[in-house]
């Protein structure tokens, strides 16, 4: 396995270079985007972004630069070379397909989970380095040791081939792959939703991944120098796994047009989301789309207060820039001031850092006008700010010009008209926490209020709800119907075999949205049915059995 430094060096020392990978080889451009460290950009953003632009319009060298203000480069894709990697990948999937499941699934999985299990500390640098907080970044990869545990493995391995003997045939029902898949990850979580997307490969398909040029250098060098090989040790063909970096826009188009692919998956915001499906539709291809979620915790007058306000500060990991994190809560009217408080006092206890210091879970927010405006819009429509607010400096200064914002807390009363903020209809992607307070009412009026205001939710990643009453448990999951994940006296972020830790319902996951485990979103369902040649047929055996 090739050997890559993470950390910057600009004296003798090479700076880490990575480049596009086609057909099992690296392709050099001679355009490269660079990746600042974190900590550089913290401590001068304005200096590390004109050292970034100068770097990439070839006005300075990388000698020029301080040491520890570069952490790598990445190379940019030719048209030629992105579309080359369509076409290896056609090639590569006609042989793919066709390989044992022995070989493609449970051999990928096994070294999958070894490469996981000895390269669990560098995927967290890796992590590290695109800005995610150390403790984010460690869940994170435990979720994605979870995909790889025995009870995963066993439910994809029997979702992918099940076989039954009926009236003397041999019947298998099956997926078959859609052949090539092409993954766009998200600007702000590239490095695991890449791997993630890598999970179509045991399916039998071939991967093209686009490295997003404002944060490459994870994605590229995980895919190439830890999942490529792994491809290489079970005797994948070349071609099988592409990555290439470029514009999104002209990406996208080529990929759309191009008559090798089949497939697309796409995580970003629900209206480039919702059009791209169109456009896939249109042009024969299947959307996988990760959108936006909305989440809803529930919380019931018996709940366990504690672990509750536990799971309601998950909102703030991040800052509140992830998908999966809980956006809003309702609270049972008898318990709502008590949980509330509790909230708080968590929610004040959360500091800003580096990303690599221990114990720090907010990150950078780079832009505070939607925050503003959401919390402007709340007071408007008449919910109390609790806590939070502001912006602040690393050092948990109040500064309206820092990087980070105050994990912020607000109390809507009211369920009815809840929905006529902004900030309680749609996701924020900051930290930013509505907790609703309902009008009181008996007990049963009050829970169906809980659940229809779940399932008319536009979004629909994870929902979960705190109770003990064991007949409240059961109608949340049996009449809940918005979401691909439930969640109940849990973490609302853990991740937990063999459950999906992706995939949702409405706006989270377009018309087509479910629960999304790669390996089966990009395969198709295929029954086959075989009579050996040298037995009756069916049909004399059972008119056989007629006679007997």
């Amino acid at each position: 396995m090739a050997e890559v430094t993470l950390t910057a060096n600009v004296d003798s020392r090479p700076i880490p270079s990575l480049s596009s990978y086609v057909r099992g080889k690296d392709v050099e451009s001679g355009q490269w985007v660079y990746v600042l460290s974190t900590r550089a950009v913290l401590d001068d953003s304005f200096a590390s972004l004109s050292l970034k632009r100068k770097l990439e319009s070839g006005r300075i060298s990388p000698d020029e630069v301080p040491e520890g203000v570069i952490a790598g480069r990445v190379a940019v894709a030719d048209k030629e070379t992105s579309l080359d990697a369509l076409a290896a990948a056609a090639e590569a999937t006609r042989i793919w397909r066709s390989v044992p499941l022995a070989t493609r699934f449970d051999g990928w999985m096994e070294l999958l989970r070894a490469t996981i299990d000895e390269h669990g500390d560098e995927l967290v640098r890796l992590l590290t380095l695109e800005g995610h907080p150390l403790e984010l970044a460690k869940w994170e990869i435990s979720g994605m040791r979870e995909l790889t545990r025995k009870e995963t493995t066993q439910y994809l391995r029997g979702q992918l081939w099940q076989e039954f003997a009926v009236d003397g045939r041999r019947n298998i029902v099956r997926r078959q792959a859609d052949g090539v898949v092409c993954i766009t990850p998200p600007a702000n979580a590239p490095l695991v939703s890449a791997l993630l997307g890598t999970m179509c490969i045991p399916g039998g398909n071939a991967a093209v991944v686009r490295a997003p040029r404002t944060a490459p250098f994870g994605v590229t060098y995980a895919l190439r120098h830890l999942i490529a090989p792994i491809l290489d040790e079970i005797g994948a063909p070349p071609g099988l796994l592409n990555i290439v970096c470029g514009h999104p826009g002209p990406m996208l188009d080529a990929w759309i047009n191009s008559p090798h692919v089949d497939d697309i998956m796409y995580f970003g915001d629900v209206p480039s989301g919702l059009k791209l499906e169109g456009r896939c539709i249109e042009a024969g291809k299947k959307p996988i789309l990760e959108l936006a979620g909305n989440d809803v915790v529930l919380v019931w007058k018996d709940a366990d207060l504690d672990r509750a306000a536990d799971a309601l500060v998950e909102s703030f990991y991040g800052s509140g820039q992830l998908c999966m994190i809980p956006n809003q809560a309702v609270v049972h009217p008898d318990v709502a001031d008590d949980l509330i408080a509790r909230v708080v006092e968590r929610a004040k206890a959360l500091r800003p850092g580096y990303p690599d210091e221990e114990g720090v879970l907010l990150s950078p927010v780079l832009r505070h006008d939607k925050f503003n405006q959401f919390l402007a819009d709340a007071v408007e429509h008449g919910a109390t700010v609790v806590t939070g607010g502001h912006g602040m400096q690393i050092d948990g200064t109040r500064d309206s010009s820092g990087f980070f914002l105050e994990p912020t807390v607000l109390r809507v009363d009211g369920l009815r008209g809840a929905r006529e903020a902004d900030v309680v209809k749609h996701e924020t992607f900051f930290p930013l926490l509505p907790i609703v307070v309902p009008e009181h009412a008996d007990d049963d009026t009050l829970f169906d209020g809980f659940v229809e205001f779940v399932n008319t939710n536009l979004y629909g990643l994870r929902n979960s709800l705190w109770a003990r009453d064991e007949s409240v448990i059961d109608r949340f999951v049996s009449e809940t119907v918005k979401g691909g994940l439930l969640k109940v006296n849990d973490s609302h972020i853990a991740f937990t075999a063999p459950l999906p830790s992706h995939g949702g319902t409405g706006l989270t996951g377009g018309a087509f949205g479910e629960a999304n485990y790669p390996v089966l979103r990009t395969t198709h369902l295929q029954g086959v049915s075989i009579v050996a040649t040298d037995s009756a047929r069916p049909s004399e055996e059972k008119e056989r059995d007629a006679h007997a």
